[in-house]
């Protein structure tokens, strides 16, 4: 916590900084250690699938730790913010040791240790911030009651860590979904005012996504796991909350929402339901657009990162100041 020591006239560097800090320790870290992380079985299900088998996996446990270290080193420390960093790790934690396991935890175990998460990250969200809510392109504010809010903040994050998860299939697809999304939210906050100290922080995790993305720009040469995809997806809920504006997230993270989202509500209504819908598209949708559409890895990258990006923008010019 060095910025409760230097003059405030110093914060500009020190957020420099603690910037270069978690890219550049993040990026030493997977370079000297990639080869003593657990190794991919390869994805049977999945388009070109085994290209995978071989791999590191697991890094996500290398730069949420970056992370973690960056905002204790270079961050705006409080009780809100420590409960954050420890549910972020606890989420790592859950899928990194899925990804050590040789047999994998299934979905039962794992959506029950996510909605333990979710159910905790939404009684801290209401117990430091309430149940307000802003209509970010109106800058109305409503009050929700509690109950309700924290309702719908356990099923916004248990969603969001499921739906990043599913969309970690392509080589720098997710990470860059994720960095586009809390970027998108930095600039939210901003132009809202909130928590500028959170802010802060979003960029701390985002230069740590780009440290790990240096080595995960295809052919990649190591992968997340469920170790970053889940603790990623857990930290875009929580900065869209953070932000006020938690129903802003169908815009925000829209291109992960639909490419990790479908398969989970096609496999939910089949087995809850026994209806079967969009029977002719693979899920996620990135293994249809390479499989059914001839895309390659990088053609996915840059076209959903381009329809994120130009959703971004039209939602961060819109956002009333």
């Amino acid at each position: 916590m060095i910025n409760n020591i230097l003059d405030v006239s110093q914060y500009a560097f020190l957020g420099f900084l603690g910037v270069a800090f978690a890219y550049l320790m993040t990026s030493l870290l997977l370079a000297v250690g990639m080869n003593k992380l657990p190794r991919d079985h390869g994805r049977e299900f999945a388009h070109d699938g085994g290209l995978s088998a071989g791999k590191p996996r697991g890094a996500g446990f290398v730069f949420i730790l970056v992370f973690v270290l960056s905002v204790l080193i270079f961050g705006s420390m409080d009780r809100e913010i420590t409960i954050y960093l420890i549910l972020t790790v606890a989420a790592m934690m859950t899928g990194y040791l899925d990804d050590c396991a040789k047999v994998s935890w299934g979905e039962l175990r794992k959506g029950l240790l996510d909605l333990v998460i979710a159910v905790m990250t939404a009684v801290t969200i209401v117990n430091f911030n309430g149940s307000d809510v802003t209509i970010a392109l109106t800058g109305q504010v409503l009050t929700l009651p509690p109950l309700l809010y924290g309702a719908l903040a356990v099923i916004l994050v248990w969603g969001s860590i499921n739906v990043t998860n599913c969309a970690d299939g392509v080589d720098g697809l997710s990470g860059t979904l994720t960095s586009i999304t809390l970027f998108t939210i930095y600039m939210i906050m901003n132009r809202l005012g909130t928590d500028q100290g959170f802010s802060y922080t979003i960029l701390l995790f985002i230069a740590c996504i780009l440290g790990y993305l240096w080595f995960n720009a295809t052919p990649s040469l190591l992968l997340m796991g469920d170790a970053g995809s889940r603790a990623m997806g857990l930290f875009i809920a929580i900065s869209i909350m953070k932000a006020g504006c938690p129903f802003l997230y169908l815009l925000v993270a829209f291109v992960l929402m639909v490419d990790g989202g479908i398969g989970l509500f096609k496999v939910s209504l089949l087995r809850f339901l026994h209806i079967r819908i969009l029977t002719k598209v693979r899920t996620p949708l990135h293994d249809h657009v390479r499989k059914n559409m001839g895309w390659s890895n990088a053609q996915t990258v840059f076209k959903f990162a381009i329809i994120q990006i130009m959703i971004s923008a039209a939602v961060i010019w819109l956002t009333a100041r």
